[in-house]
């Protein structure tokens, strides 16, 4: 990537955090981990193709332009929050998702966090998913494993951290967290 793809990438990507609170790959990335999707999978929820869905994730394009896909992530949102927090199953996610590829309308995304009684691991759940995306909001994960192969021979721990969050899957990241916990 030349000079000048990178500095739109970097544009598209704040963009993005303005308009959606966190740079679009990140969020969709937490979507596919909490909901045990595929990109695939996800763009066929939201209405969108596999190319645009990849494109929005890379930050070559900064906006989702059709209202309805946006009320589609703001409800897979709150559906990925109700399963971490237990009160969905694996099995009412898919149904619920069925239901979310249909919905049509819908102009804003909610970025707020959800606000609903949790459990411990709930809440671990959700510290490791915040500095996971505040982690990707400022790298891709190729960068990050750079920089912990660049730490690792002189602050192994730290090393191990940015890999755990910063290109792990969040489940690996709540064992780390809940392994360093006192």
């Amino acid at each position: 990537m030349d000079a000048a793809q990178q500095e739109a990438t970097a544009r598209a990507r704040e963009l993005q955090r303005s308009w959606y609170g966190e740079p679009l790959g990140a969020l969709f990335r937490r979507l596919i981990d909490d909901l045990g999707l595929n990109q695939a999978r996800l763009a066929a929820v939201l209405g969108l193709s596999a190319p645009m869905l990849s494109q929005l994730m890379s930050g070559q394009r900064a906006k989702i332009g059709n209202p309805a896909v946006v009320q589609r992530v703001q409800a897979l949102q709150e559906l990925a929050g109700q399963v971490a927090d237990g009160r969905v199953s694996a099995a009412e996610a898919t149904d619920r998702m069925e239901e979310i590829k249909k919905t049509a309308g819908g102009s804003v995304l909610n970025n707020t966090t959800q606000n609903t009684s949790s459990t411990g691991a709930t809440t671990v759940r959700r510290v490791v998913r915040e500095i996971q995306s505040l982690l990707r909001s400022v790298s891709d994960a190729g960068e990050i494993i750079d920089a912990a192969n660049s730490l690792a021979a002189t602050h192994p721990e730290l090393a191990e951290f940015l890999r755990v969050y910063g290109a792990g899957r969040t489940a690996d990241a709540v064992a780390h967290y809940e392994s360093h916990q006192s």
